[in-house]
């Protein structure tokens, strides 16, 4: 082939070897979430530190804890020490906040999802949510809701009677937004994070 006529190709269509902004855009999407998630993951443990100097924990047993090296809990808590000190936080299961109320949730559809597997109609959305791919959004909460409804009255019969009684009260609650005057101590990151452990170790009987 003459010089010419790889000249003319070459002008006429792209290099094959060339990525379009659509393709690197789908490309790049999942690893976007797993990069997002991890920056709110590192937030997260951060804001949890503060609750752990709040409850008076030592240095080597919160770097245990977050598996995080002696120095750079020692920095975090200079950090918050200087600040100025956080109001305690009530960890007691029943509270009315949204971000609270939604930990709540998340921990019950975790429960289901964990001892149904892929037959909970929960199973998806609590991956996702896990792992960062859904914001606790009012519609993402929602779609959790039903699904979660939807799971306890397909294993009705299964389910011990604290299953219902929870998703009760976790409903009746976000349908009637608490009013509160004051906001309660906490992120709501950290809230939804400290109530979801704190349900499922209630549903277990952990707790």
């Amino acid at each position: 082939m003459a010089a010419g006529d790889n000249t003319q190709r070459n002008q006429a269509s792209p290099h094959p070897a060339a990525l379009t902004e659509e393709q690197a855009e789908r490309m790049l999407a999942g690893m976007n979430d797993v990069i997002r998630a991890g920056e709110e993951m590192r937030k997260l443990r951060a804001e949890m530190i503060k609750v752990f100097i709040g409850f008076g924990w030592t240095q080597d047993r919160i770097a245990r804890l977050t598996d995080m090296s002696q120095p750079a809990v020692s920095k975090q808590v200079t950090k918050y020490r200087d600040a100025d000190p956080a109001p305690p936080m009530d960890l007691s299961l029943d509270q009315s906040d949204a971000p609270w109320l939604e930990g709540r949730l998340w921990g019950l559809a975790e429960d289901l999802s964990e001892t149904y597997g892929d037959s909970a109609r929960c199973t998806r959305c609590v991956g996702a949510l896990a792992r960062g791919k859904k914001p606790f959004t009012p519609g993402n909460v929602d779609e959790l809701r039903r699904l979660v409804e939807e799971d306890l009255r397909t294993h009705a019969a299964e389910l011990p009677g604290g299953h219902r009684r929870a998703y009760d009260e976790i409903s009746r609650g976000l349908d009637v937004p608490s009013g509160r005057a004051a906001a309660p101590a906490g992120k709501a990151s950290v809230r939804r994070v400290l109530a979801h452990r704190i349900q499922r170790d209630r549903l277990t009987g952990t707790a």
